[in-house]
């Protein structure tokens, strides 16, 4: 539901009802959706999202229950809707929208992978839980590896990193700093951890490429990107570290564009509060200047959470567009919610909203977005408008159905294992192997050689043999000589040219 460069959201239901709509060039200045459990944020996300993608904005958006998957669908002209809509002044129309499933796992949506060094130190330091020494010498291993321009893909180029740090602790140490095996053994239990977690269907190639969250359809439609957070919930380090790596490469990737008419990108991230979940300080930095400066790249980022004390007062300052739906006030901790999420609000005269927060219906929220401005508008209590779209998961069957038509299908559901640092590493160490075998091989011929010599000029047609209780004769002067001197141009020179020295030398012995 757009108009004049706007969504409608809802209507107000004050003394001066009024249409509440986000303005789309205000959208990229971030928003905020919180309520408790069952008051409505997924259909007002929904009812967002369907918004964003009729005006041509693509959508990326977690679905931690699987009911934003009906968004796919047309949805039905429930006689609730219809009275809502009626409310609100509109027709309902069913419709359905452009979805592309996405799946960190593979199985309810297009893969999603990235390299571990796309992913960075950071991130994944925080993913695997290590200490600071830990991860200093998860910084070390990634410094080699750039270094020698070893590309690190995936868990087993990252092992292998590792193994080449603690085969070459000393070496290493030297330069960057001590490198205990206690620390490296550390670092590869919390892979074994992660992989078994499911996580290495997740670190690899082909990596994503951000731009295919940045579509739209042959109607002009943004597409909506639904990632299945189902299975994903149940390791939220790894779900958290996953947005916020999406994040960061956005504000990498694109280029500043300052305010459009239109955000480029929309994300939706649901459950916030696991993104700042014990987070070192560091990180919540980085969440901080991301959050601030990604809107001049187009990328409006609104938080889904529960509470609004889940969002740390840095990043909730930055959140200009709010819909808050009811939160019980039970404990004292809740009591603390409703007042901090009163306080955010431009104070409406008209009713006292920290009372209106605990009496929300399901489906009524306060609304605030920003005006022409950009100041804040005043709050409102409001009815959020019926989803267009389903209001209720897809079956399996259904879900299916849309993958297999997908316009990115067969792009990155087969994983790909490109020669990288494991393969780079395992060639290195058969060259060192195969070096030292050929300099063993060439002594060893020229220490026959001269064995055999030293007899000759030593009295003896063959070294004694060694053994329990038995001494080795002590060589002759002329043998130490030759041999010293041959071994010695072998290791420089090589076998060939040993050889070519040794007939020399005995060519002046003889002649003596």
């Amino acid at each position: 539901m757009v108009g004049d460069g706007t969504i409608l959201v809802g209507k107000s239901t004050g003394k001066t009802a009024k249409p509440e709509v986000l303005a789309l060039k205000l959208a990229n200045r971030h928003g905020l959706v919180a309520g408790a459990t069952g008051t409505g944020k997924t259909v007002t996300l929904q009812v967002l999202a369907e918004g964003f993608s009729n005006a041509g904005v693509p959508v990326f958006a977690a679905d931690i229950k699987g009911d934003l998957s009906g968004i796919a669908a047309a949805g039905e002209a429930k006689p609730a809707f219809v009275k809502r809509a009626e409310e609100l002044g509109i027709t309902y129309e069913p419709d359905r929208f452009p979805v592309t499933f996405w799946d960190l796992f593979g199985e309810q949506g297009h893969p999603i992978r990235c390299t571990v060094t796309e992913m960075g130190p950071l991130l994944l330091g925080r993913l695997l839980e290590l200490n600071d020494t830990q991860e200093g010498v998860l910084n070390i291993a990634f410094r080699v590896a750039d270094e020698n321009q070893w590309p690190v893909i995936d868990l087993k180029d990252l092992r292998a990193i590792l193994g080449f740090l603690s085969e070459n602790a000393k070496e290493l140490g030297a330069k960057y700093g001590n490198v205990s095996a206690a620390s490296v053994g550390a670092i590869q239990r919390a892979l074994l951890v992660l992989e078994n977690q499911g996580a290495d269907k997740f670190l690899g190639e082909p990596a994503l490429d951000l731009h295919d969250f940045m579509r739209t359809d042959r109607d002009g439609r943004g597409m909506v990107n639904i990632l299945a957070a189902d299975k994903l919930m149940q390791r939220p380090r790894l779900y958290a570290s996953f947005l916020l790596w999406m994040l960061s490469e956005l504000f990498e990737q694109l280029p500043e564009v300052g305010d459009l008419d239109k955000p480029k990108l929309v994300f939706f991230f649901d459950e916030a509060h696991l993104l700042f979940n014990d987070a070192p300080k560091p990180l919540l930095d980085a969440v901080e200047q991301v959050v601030r400066l990604i809107r001049s790249k187009g990328v409006g980022v609104y938080f889904v959470t529960q509470n609004p004390l889940d969002v740390p007062e840095t990043v909730l300052g930055q959140l200009g567009n709010r819909v808050q739906h009811a939160l019980r006030a039970f404990t004292p901790r809740d009591q603390k919610a409703v007042r901090a999420a009163a306080e955010t609000f431009r104070q409406n005269p008209g009713f006292d909203v920290s009372k209106a927060i605990t009496e929300l219906a399901v489906g009524e929220a306060l609304v605030s977005f920003l005006e022409a401005k950009g100041t804040p508008s005043m709050v409102e209590r409001t009815l959020i408008a019926p989803p267009q779209g389903r209001v209720g998961p897809l079956t399996s069957a259904e879900r299916t159905e849309f993958i297999a038509k997908s316009t990115i299908r067969g792009k990155y559901d087969e994983a790909v294992d490109s020669e990288s640092a494991y393969e780079m590493l395992a060639k290195r160490k058969n060259l060192d192997s195969d070096t030292a075998e050929a300099a063993n091989q060439s002594e060893g011929g020229l220490g026959g050689l001269l064995n055999s010599i030293g007899g000759i000029f030593g009295g003896r047609s063959a070294p004694a043999p060694a053994g329990k209780g038995r001494g080795r004769t002590k060589p002759s002067l002329t043998e130490q000589v030759i041999t010293n001197a041959a071994r010695s141009m072998a290791r420089s020179v090589g076998t060939q040219i040993g050889h070519a020295i040794l007939r020399n030398v005995l060519g002046g012995l003889t002649k003596r």
